[in-house]
């Protein structure tokens, strides 16, 4: 499930989905879900007799709703209050994925342990970059316990294994939250099949309140402290500008896109092509993204 979950990745991850998502505001908009529903059922072409992937059913609906239910089952009404993206709506039109009703546990497991790993992943990366220090990392929900722990146990500890010991220790006090919480779910509701799962009505694979209120201070730390350095920030800037350049380049002139994206895009209406297009951009890689730029703009941001 994370493995497909990833299908729906643009260049310069969220930076990409959000400028999309801006771009596309009158075709629907963009969602990274939905678009690696729509990579997998639609886009990849391996199979003589079906476009997408081969995918179970449990693996399709992980995919669209590990984060929990999308609708409210007795309204209908999306739980966001935003309007159902396309792709979702399209392919549960035909394949009902019970988007009112939770997801598996094999799908929340994925679901959480992708917000454990970004939250320590950016950690060491923010202190391998510079633009983290321990001593504001001191100060961070989780983070400041960690490496108080650290270095009352290991003084004069190199850096490199200062950072180390202290983002594995942060990831562990999660997961053992993680187990700890869950398995008190599983003993109180006691679910005797998946489909209980399904009807919880509630996350069984979560934190507990307390970490999950440490956790969430330790996003807004990393969100104030990292994720709006004027570096990153500068080359957010850079990046947005890259996927707009491409966007309005393709919409201009579909042929310039690759061969098998050109094909027929030159007698399709707006709607269509802007799907098209945005399809043909989501789906690269940063490298390939600013190759492209390279080769139809006279200038390109070097992103560092």
């Amino acid at each position: 499930i994370a493995l497909v979950h990833d299908f729906g990745h643009t260049p310069f991850g969220h930076t990409g989905e959000d400028v999309l998502d801006e771009l596309m505001a009158d075709h629907g908009g963009f969602d990274h879900n939905a678009q690696a529903l729509r990579v997998v059922t639609l886009l990849e072409r391996r199979y003589a007799e079906f476009d997408g992937l081969n995918l179970s059913w449990e693996t399709l609906e992980g995919l669209v709703k590990h984060n929990g239910p999308l609708v409210d089952r007795a309204t209908g009404a999306t739980l966001d209050g935003k309007t159902l993206p396309r792709a979702i709506a399209a392919y549960v039109a035909s394949h009902d994925l019970q988007i009112d009703r939770h997801a598996s546990l094999e799908a929340q497991v994925a679901a959480i342990a992708d917000d454990i790993a970004y939250n320590t992943h950016d950690i060491d990366d923010g202190l391998r970059a510079g633009l983290l220090t321990f001593e504001m990392l001191a100060e961070a929900p989780l983070a400041g316990e960690a490496l108080a722990l650290v270095d009352t146990r290991y003084p004069g500890l190199d850096e490199a294994r200062r950072a180390h010991e202290t983002t594995r220790r942060v990831m562990t006090a999660m997961v053992e939250d993680v187990i700890g919480q869950t398995g008190a779910s599983l003993d109180r509701i006691a679910p005797g099949s998946v489909e209980d799962v399904h009807d919880a009505g509630e996350t069984i694979v979560r934190f507990s309140d307390d970490m999950a209120a440490r956790e969430a201070g330790l996003k807004r730390f990393l969100f104030g402290r990292l994720y709006r350095h004027e570096a990153v920030m500068r080359v957010r800037a850079q990046a947005e500008d890259v996927v707009r350049d491409l966007y309005r380049r393709f919409m201009q002139t579909p042929a310039l896109m690759g061969r098998e994206w050109a094909e027929d895009a030159g007698r399709m209406d707006e709607p269509e092509l802007a799907i098209r297009v945005a399809d043909y951009i989501a789906g690269m890689t940063d490298t390939f993204a600013l190759d492209e730029h390279r080769r139809l703009f006279d200038r390109t941001p070097e992103l560092r």
